[in-house]
């Protein structure tokens, strides 16, 4: 909508202070272009001034509370979790402690002098630092396997 468009529709409506309407009135005076449109805009005005609104039935407030109330409650979503999936997060994370568990015992010494008891595994020739390495680099290969999956099914859920 243009600016004199809008201050035809506004003077229409008697929106103006008297210095712009007396300037609108002069626009309308002097340019033909002007007087035209606010001729059309006169026409429209009272055009729609004549249409009768249509106004809702006495009952439809009560309708439409009636229709909501036989609508059924909406029941909460229960997920369900795979148990696959909790029994791998479960056994990664019991070998994890295995292994650490494993390897303080290796690197302590446990000796009872009473009982002339000592513990000192040479597990030196099978931990080497490769092993650990290829350790790691699996369990974060799983990781990121696991991580694909979960993230696969929350994408799949979405859409």
């Amino acid at each position: 909508m243009n600016t004199i468009e809008q201050q035809l529709w506004e003077y229409i409506d008697g929106d103006l202070d008297e210095f712009s309407k007396k300037a609108i009135e002069e626009k309308i005076k002097s340019d033909a272009r002007i007087k035209v449109q606010y001729e059309e805009l006169l026409k429209l005005n009272s055009a729609f001034s004549a249409l009768d609104l249509d106004e809702p039935s006495m009952s439809f407030t009560r309708n439409v509370m009636e229709s909501i109330a036989l609508a059924p409650a909406p029941v909460a979503m229960k997920t369900k979790v795979d148990k696959k999936i909790i029994y791998a997060i479960g056994g990664f994370f019991i070998v994890s402690l295995l292994f650490l568990f494993g390897y303080s015992i290796y690197s302590s010494n446990l000796s009872m002098p009473k009982l002339d008891f000592n513990f000192n595994f040479n597990l030196d020739r099978y931990i080497t630092p490769t092993v650990l390495y290829s350790f790691l680099f699996f369990d974060l290969v799983i990781g990121l396997v696991f991580l694909d999956q979960f993230l696969r099914k929350r994408i799949n859920k979405e859409h």
